[in-house]
This record gives C-alpha cells, structure tokens and sequence, in this order.
C-alpha cells in the first residue's frame, strides 16, 4: 500500500469543534465542516463532503454533550463518505493550539510531556487552551496509534527578538509570570508571508513583509527575511490594534481606574476590554460590512469608529516600516483585510511618501485568489492574500510526520 497522504485538521475552542480532513499530494480539501454549541441542547454539525462531485451539505440538530461526543460524530460523518478516521490513508491529525509559550517553536508530535506543558500554559490563554487541550485527549483517545501534532499560534512569533519580545517591567516579576509578547495568529502570519514573496516572484529569505491579519480578532507583524521580529498582540491577545470587540492597545492605567473609581471587579474589565470595546464598543457593531453601510448613511457614530480603527492600523504600519527598515510588501489579509476594500485604500492613504499606494480599480475587484492591488510604479507592494490556516496546518503536521527524523 502506499503512503498514507490525508491529514485531518482540528481546531477545538471551548464549545465547537473545527474540522477538515485534506489529501496533502495537492492540499485538495475532502471534506470541512464544524461542531457548535457543544454542551447545549441546540447543538449543531455541518459536515461538506468534497469528493465525489455531487456530494451535499449535511446538518444534524441534535444535543451533544461534549468534545468527545462531538469527535465520534465527526468521525461518523466522514466514515460515511469513507473518509473515516480509521481510514488508512489517514496519516496524521494536526491540531491548532493556540499558546505555545516559549518551549514550543515549531510543530511538536503530542506526546503525555506535550500535552502537559500545553496544560501548564492555560493560565495565559484560559480561554483557549483548556478546549485544545480536550480537543487532543479526545482525538488521542479514538486513535492512540495514529500520530498527533500540535501546531502553535504562537510558533512563528518565537523568533523576536528580546528587545521586541519582552515588556519594560520587573525582569524577576516578569520571568515569575511568564510575562511577555507572545503574539498569536501566527499560522497565518507564516502562510501569508510566504505567498507574499511567491506574488513577488521571491524567495522568503528575501523579502520583508508587514502582514495585517484583520479579522474580528486582528494583529499586524513584521517579517523579515522570513521571520517574525515584531507583532502587535502580546501576552494575550488582547494588546494591539482596535478589533471587534477588543480594545488594543490601551493605557494599563484605565484598568486601575476602572477599579478604584469606576468599581467594577477584575472580571468585569476583563469582559469590558475583551467583549465589550473595540469596534462593538465605539459603535455597537462588529461587522465592517454594517459600519461602512452605516457611514454611507452619514452614521456619524460608525464614521469614528472606522476612523480609529484605520488610525491604529496606520500607526502600527508606520511602526513596522521603521522596524524593518526595508519593506517590499504590506499584506492584508483575513475577513476584514480581504473583503474590505474600503479598509485597504484608507490604510495606505496619505502613505505614498513611504512608497505605498493601490490602485482603486484592482483594490475594488472581488477574488478569491492571492493578488497585488498596487499600481505599478509603486515602490511597495500591496497584496491582498487570503489566508488558510487550515492549510498550513495540515502542511506543517505532514511534513513533520514524514520527515526521517520522525
């Protein structure tokens, strides 16, 4: 029999269950779909079969009480178009997790060591690791033979250096705490760095990019020559730029503010600053696509909240050029940064003293496919790439499982 090439990708957050399997000779994907509500009595699976040409959408309302229960329907569903977990062909399964810390640079097979260490790390992304975490025990407990990866956000980010990485406080109180930038969305900060280059017709090694992830959660980073040296998210993903519902970057000062005088609990601030600011908070909407309807219509609310999200975006492009010192590219990507045109062309405006500029007519053409939305003359590129985590991942986990060393 030869090799097994398929590689499922799961991405487990606290109460749903990302998923898709993908035959890594081509990167073809085979099927997707995802768990939500896990624990709820309207709990949902959508499972997409992509083989087989006619294959339909499938969606089951149904309680399922947790991410076990949730796997084994997963499984179920691709056993059904025979693409089932205990298929052969089926070389590995790769996991999202989102903190690495600093123990954790690249893709790492799960073993008991792993996943302890991962467990460790939950009290810097309590949000996040705890359901990686049972998203691995429950995948190693259906297929203890089979290999398990555990790719990391914040991988990519390792390579700051310490002048980027660390905060301006106590060294002792800082290493007591694990305290320090980590940055995250770093799966899609390394694919879209590399396409990058590929657009250009370059080697990685070559170029320098500032990356904007601009979706609900958002950040920025600074590439060079392949590798991450500065970002803006930090010990959570938090600090940065103004996102849907996060505040960025603020004065730490606020929080004991809000305290002392506004009597509101830890907690409080943190759903404050984490759920309830952002552009949620400036206008009561999340969705780029509302906010700039909501400006056409002379909103003057919506108008200021894009105005400060394109004020932060502008500051931290300015930030990463003179970081870098040389920049070949500035790439957008994610739902914001792929579908906004408006986002892209204020971003960059006023910009053209540091070489950056698009082209309105290839800024507003709709693609689903990498591209360069700059005008010729310009002594920037600007790209709109549309990431693919789930890619990255399985591309990562493969290679990792069929490398000598493994």
């Amino acid at each position: 029999m030869s090799n097994p090439t398929r590689v499922l990708v799961l991405n487990s957050g606290s109460s749903s269950v990302k998923y898709q399997l993908l035959d890594m000779r081509d990167g073809a994907r085979l099927a997707v779909g995802l768990v939500e509500r896990i624990g709820e009595e309207t709990s949902r699976l959508v499972h997409t079969p992509l083989t087989g040409g006619g294959a339909e959408r499938r969606e089951r309302t149904a309680p399922i009480a947790d991410h076990e229960a949730a796997l084994k329907a997963v499984a179920e569903e691709l056993s059904a178009d025979g693409l089932g977990l205990d298929s052969p062909e089926l070389a590995a399964i790769g996991h999202r997790v989102v903190h690495g810390g600093l123990k954790f640079s690249a893709p790492t097979v799960i073993t008991d060591e792993v996943l302890a260490e991962i467990e460790r790390l939950i009290p810097v992304a309590p949000l996040h690791n705890p359901a990686n975490v049972t998203g691995i025990r429950t995948a190693r407990a259906l297929r203890p033979d089979l290999p398990q990866v555990a790719v990391f956000d914040t991988a990519f980010h390792t390579t700051m250096p310490e002048h980027a990485a660390r905060y301006a406080i106590d060294v002792e109180t800082a290493d007591a705490h694990r305290i320090r930038r980590y940055g995250f969305h770093g799966t899609s900060h390394a694919y879209v760095s590399r396409r990058v280059a590929g657009l250009l017709g370059k080697d990685p090694a070559e170029v320098n990019v500032i990356v904007l992830h601009l979706g609900n959660g958002a950040s920025a980073s600074a590439v060079r020559g392949g590798r991450c040296v500065d970002t803006s998210m930090g010990l959570t993903p938090l600090e940065g730029l103004v996102m849907g519902t996060r505040s960025g970057d603020i004065d730490p000062a606020v929080v004991f503010h809000l305290k002392r005088v506004g009597g509101m609990s830890t907690d409080e601030i943190d759903v404050l600053l984490n759920k309830k600011s952002g552009l949620v908070g400036l206008c009561g909407d999340n969705d780029m696509r509302e906010i700039r309807r909501r400006i056409d219509e002379g909103d003057e609310r919506a108008r200021l909240a894009f105005d400060i999200y394109i004020h932060r975006l502008k500051k931290y492009i300015g930030a990463y050029y003179a970081v870098l010192g040389r920049v070949d590219a500035v790439a957008f990507t994610a739902g914001v940064g792929e579908n906004a045109a408006p986002v892209r062309e204020a971003a960059v405006a006023g910009l053209e003293e540091l070489g950056l500029a698009v082209d309105a007519g290839l800024n507003a053409a709709r693609s689903g496919e990498p591209r360069l939305i700059s005008p010729e003359y310009a002594r920037v590129a600007v790209a709109v790439v549309p990431t693919d985590e789930e890619l990255e991942i399985a591309r990562q986990t493969y290679s990792l499982v069929t490398s000598p060393a493994h």
